[in-house]
């Protein structure tokens, strides 16, 4: 008798707890057999509400948004899509990203950007305004369209070396960058914009100065110095962030590098060059 009674009572307490679950996270929705809890609901249209959209976010129109995602995601897989090579490369960058944020959230949240940090990396890394006279050439060029590249521009940069003056002219007629028709100026731009050999061979140099060619991933730029900011002249934040990036960027670099000792790795380097 006394198991019988022991039997019930935990068939109670069971259907008890079941009847608290759903009574606490109840079922607004059911689709294709799918259950959709309110708590699911509520998280959704608290997100929506934290961006602006064109049409007013109310729970009817989540719930309709998350029966959508629904219905999309059993198509998805009657078709195999998840066997689909694009969307097994998509996926996979989830599953990248998401241990990244696993592993690490903790430490990037922990990283401080101090105001004399960012002062210190602007020191070294000023804004700069300049113009240029691109001449492009493509990602895997001929021989010949290099040569040919490069003595046009050395030309133009001997015309220059004599007539500095002759900037606007030259720029508008020579360049084939989308600035051309207001001298090549980019205006004041972070270093961080700029490629590393342009920056490179600018940095430092007074307003007036023209630079030979430089050869960047797209193409030679002969470049004129028109201005630098001093600190009191940039926006302290965007250099609080470049400081954050190159912070990050260091974490993530030691992440892998532990992650490449444990790895097999075999790397062909005559396929590199």
């Amino acid at each position: 008798m006394m198991k019988k009674t022991n039997l019930f009572l935990a068939t109670t307490f069971l259907f008890s707890l079941n009847v608290f679950a759903q009574s606490t996270d109840p079922v607004v929705a059911t689709v294709n057999g799918v259950e959709i809890k309110k708590n699911q609901l509520d998280q959704a249209f608290e997100q929506n509400l934290l961006f602006v959209s064109d049409k007013i976010v109310t729970k009817e129109k989540v719930l309709t948004d998350i029966i959508n995602r629904e219905i999309g995601i059993k198509k998805a897989k009657e078709s195999k899509l998840n066997e689909d090579p694009v969307v097994k490369a998509k996926m996979e960058d989830v599953l990248y990203h998401a241990q990244i944020s696993k592993d690490l959230e903790k430490k990037l949240q922990a990283i401080v950007v101090s105001d004399k940090e960012a002062q210190e990396y602007y020191s070294k890394n000023k804004e700069y305004r300049t113009a240029h006279i691109l001449f492009r050439i493509r990602v895997s060029p001929e021989k010949e369209e290099v040569q040919e590249a490069t003595k046009k521009a050395l030309e133009i940069y001997k015309q220059l070396q004599s007539k500095p003056q002759l900037w606007p002219e030259l720029a508008n007629k020579y360049s084939q960058s989308s600035t051309a028709s207001s001298g090549g100026d980019l205006g004041y731009l972070p270093a961080i914009k700029y490629a590393p050999e342009y920056y490179k061979a600018i940095n430092g140099k007074p307003s007036g100065y023209i630079s030979p060619p430089i050869r960047t991933q797209f193409g030679l730029h002969i470049v004129k110095m028109l201005g630098v900011h001093e600190w009191k002249d940039v926006d302290p934040s965007i250099y609080k962030k470049i400081v954050y990036d190159q912070k990050r960027d260091k974490i993530l670099e030691e992440y892998f590098a532990e992650g490449r000792k444990a790895a097999q790795i075999s790397i062909k380097k005559e396929f590199l060059k």
